[in-house]
């Protein structure tokens, strides 16, 4: 039998109707927002659940804060937790099912608990710092040391920002006149794309890094439901591997966010990072002049020290003149009675020497002389015995032939004269051939 057809509002009443008394309550559901948007005052999210396994989702909800309700809870959500409703934050909201005839099903929101957004907040920001302290790098820009003279500044925050007009004038008007050399990075500091705009201004400074001593962060002004894009892994690394210290003042109460964390140096608002380099450069100039006052200090008593020690020296002049005269004095007579003795046995004993000598002489003269004398009888002997005219008396002749004794016939030729000397006389020949 067939059953009288029902209209679709009467199909949809009847479903607004099951759905009023199967699901009479509120009910509190964990769920992560897809998708977020304002229009009238009123809030519409479209709520998912990811498998954790793989990342995907397993269920979807489209869900719905009327104006009044989203009016209070949207600043009290902000002012606990220090941010934004935004798309891929876990929430814990209280809903009631609601079925429209001509809208459909949604689920109503009518309140929210802040500290389970906190806490997954937390959890993620410590799942980015465990993150970075198992790669090495969470201390890495702590551990670059701000030069001495940090003065060449790129800054990376929002041009039209209250916060970089204040850090400007504060370091332009600093109370020691010193002299600061900045460099504007404009990014976006609030709303989407915190995290890129940064990590790029910070690409830019890289490229020319060589021409900045550090580089500062600010932010002021901002609402402090901005916040979640400094806690993000990707800008956590440029940050912390970043070849310069960074500076932040991004201007919020609240525990630090992860941008605090690795970098080099973190302090609540953009006046307070300026004052930090006025401090810096301030700290430096005083121990400029500390040293300055300890070597000049040093140089005087220095010089005090070595006048009176040139006095104290000039004062002892005459007396260690004297006791040096005096000691030099002794010690030249000293060595002239050595001299003189010494020269004294030098005489005697040369004086003995050359009597000696003379002695020795005359006995060799003396012996020579007689030595020369004997031999001079034998060579008168030796002479004696020698001399022609003895032969010529024993009856010999010498014959001579133009001057030399002819020894041999044989030398004389038939023509020669030749000349034979016998003791009382001398008869010259001539050779003839026979």
């Amino acid at each position: 039998m067939k059953t009288t057809p029902l209209s679709l509002y009467e199909l949809n009443n009847l479903v607004r109707q099951t759905i009023e008394l199967g699901l009479p309550r509120t009910y509190w559901v964990k769920a992560e927002i897809a998708e977020l948007r304002e229009n009238a005052g009123h809030c519409f999210m479209e709520l998912i659940e990811k498998d954790p396994k793989y990342n995907t989702p397993v269920a979807r909800a489209s869900a719905k804060c009327w104006r009044q309700t989203w009016g209070a809870m949207k600043p009290y959500f902000e002012h606990t937790t220090g941010q934004r409703l935004t798309t891929g934050m876990k929430i814990l909201v209280e809903v009631y099912a609601q079925f429209h005839e001509a809208y459909g099903f949604s689920w109503i929101v009518n309140n929210i608990d802040p500290t389970f957004t906190l806490g997954d907040m937390a959890r993620r920001r410590q799942e980015i710092i465990n993150q970075l302290k198992a790669e090495g790098v969470l201390d890495l820009n702590k551990q670059l040391r701000l030069p001495l003279f940090t003065q060449r500044i790129a800054v990376v925050s929002s041009q039209t920002a209250a916060g970089y007009g204040d850090f400007i004038d504060q370091l332009l008007n600093n109370a020691h006149s010193y002299h600061f050399s900045t460099t504007l990075f404009p990014a976006v500091m609030q709303g989407e794309g915190i995290e890129k705009s940064i990590i790029s201004a910070l690409n830019s400074i890289n490229e020319r890094y060589e021409e900045f001593d550090c580089v500062v962060i600010i932010r002021g002004g901002g609402a402090t439901s901005d916040m979640a894009g400094f806690d993000t892994l990707e800008l956590a690394e440029n940050v912390a591997n970043f070849p310069l210290p960074i500076i932040t003042g991004i201007g919020h109460e609240r525990d630090e966010c992860v941008l605090d964390i690795v970098s080099h140096t973190r302090v609540k608002t953009p006046t307070a990072a300026a004052a930090l380099l006025v401090d810096n450069l301030h700290a430096v100039d005083r121990r400029i002049d500390e040293a300055r006052q300890r070597l000049a200090a040093l140089t005087t008593s220095t010089l005090e020290g070595e006048k009176k020690r040139i006095a104290r020296i000039t004062e002892g002049i005459p007396v260690r003149y004297m006791t040096l005269r005096t000691r030099h004095e002794a010690r030249i007579a000293m060595l002239t009675g050595q001299l003189e003795k010494h020269t004294a046995i030098a005489i005697a004993n040369a004086a003995r020497r050359l009597a000696h000598m003379e002695e020795k002489t005359a006995t060799a003269a003396r012996h020579l002389l007689q030595t020369q004398l004997m031999r001079l009888e034998t060579l008168e002997k030796q002479a004696d015995l020698l001399d022609p005219q003895r032969l010529l008396k024993r009856g010999y002749s010498i014959t001579t032939l133009n001057g030399k004794a002819l020894r041999d016939p044989k030398d004389a030729k038939p023509g020669d004269n030749i000349v034979t000397r016998l003791e009382k006389g001398t008869i010259t020949s001539t050779i003839i051939l026979e």
